[in-house]
């Protein structure tokens, strides 16, 4: 059982890790780099990182079709823990 939950976790932040890649590459004007300094500057990790949690949800929902309930769990207490990172970013 805890196997399962960590692997759904570490499919979770493997997720997370892509969405915040493709929202750097793809969706952003300028270069890699450059992006990830606007980010810093502009204090935008938690808005960013809030989109880049979205692949999870699809990952979830797989895992829930799949009838992987340990390995969603994992996935959705991923999740959880970024909102509460986002959270603190926010008022930090």
């Amino acid at each position: 059982m805890k196997k399962e939950i960590l692997i759904g976790s570490l499919v979770a932040i493997f997720a997370t890790v892509c969405g915040f890649f493709m929202y750097v590459q793809f969706f952003s004007k300028f270069g890699f780099y450059e992006t990830l300094d606007i980010i810093k500057e502009g204090n935008l990790i938690g808005k960013v990182l809030g989109l880049a949690a979205i692949p999870n949800l699809f990952v979830f929902f797989v895992f829930i079709k799949k009838k992987q309930d340990y390995r969603a769990r994992g996935v959705l207490l991923t999740t959880v823990v970024i909102a509460l990172i986002m959270l603190i970013m926010k008022f930090i």
